[in-house]
């Protein structure tokens, strides 16, 4: 499944999960799922967010090497 399909899931989920007339079993097996579904979730926004490091980091290391060639040209 996409990350946009188990966060859409998880919303339902967390909805039927409030409703009083689910039942106790149906509630357990829901929260079974959420609880797979969040590891999930959690996992993939690691990482996405180590991506993004990996970008910024590398485009902060290139507007330095430009600053350092600009310095360079002004000596």
């Amino acid at each position: 499944m996409s990350f946009e399909t188990d966060l859409k899931r998880l919303e339902e989920i967390t909805e039927l999960l409030k409703d009083e007339s689910t039942g106790l079993e149906k509630a357990i097996e829901l929260y079974e799922e959420a609880s797979k579904l969040t590891k999930s979730l959690n996992k993939t926004l690691s990482s996405l967010e180590r991506r993004i490091e990996k970008v910024t980091s590398e485009d902060e290391f290139e507007l330095e090497k430009e600053e350092m060639k600009e310095d360079e040209e002004d000596i």
